[in-house]
């Protein structure tokens, strides 16, 4: 039996997840953490210039962004945690990792909301932003650790070692 047939982990729970070994949830994090963290270049800038108004608005908008994509994340997320067998390293990593994910969307709602009656930058939104980013990245580092690690819906080796083979020269 191959890895794919023994591990539920590897194998899609429905074709919207992604086809086997290309997961769609990897692709679509970088909706929410690259609007995330633009948004805190355009805090940092706001702090440090003389009219903060239009990197203010800048920074509400790619929070809003990024909280949009961020629900396309994580439903793709679960679709794939939904495949990890219970009471098992992966799983107890798997739901940290969501758990985190969890806290950084509810910090970025947080935050939208005190950003809504300014057109300042909030010292707290930026304080509340660069937590949420540590958290966000060991919570990148969990799910690297699902992937890399314990291989949730990557290809099995025999899989991946056709990359690998050498092609013979044309005559």
């Amino acid at each position: 039996m191959t890895d794919q047939e023994t591990r539920p982990d590897k194998r899609p729970l429905t074709p919207l997840a992604g086809p086997y070994g290309h997961p769609f949830h990897p692709i679509a994090v970088t909706i929410p953490i690259g609007a995330w963290i633009a948004s805190f270049v355009f805090d940092i800038i706001g702090l440090i210039v003389a009219d903060p108004t239009p990197y203010a608005v800048g920074s509400r908008v790619l929070i809003g962004i990024g909280l949009v994509g961020s629900v396309l994340a994580i439903g793709l997320g679960i679709l794939d945690y939904m495949k990890i067998p219970d009471r098992t390293r992966s799983s107890s990593t798997a739901t940290m990792h969501m758990g985190l994910n969890f806290v950084v969307c509810g910090a970025y709602l947080f935050q939208l909301f005190l950003r809504t009656s300014t057109d300042d930058i909030p010292i707290t939104g930026v304080i509340f932003s660069a937590v949420s980013l540590l958290v966000l990245s060991l919570s990148g580092w969990l799910g690297g650790k699902l992937a890399y690690r314990y291989g949730v819906r990557v290809a099995h080796e025999s899989k991946q070692a056709e990359g690998y083979v050498l092609r013979r020269a044309r005559r």
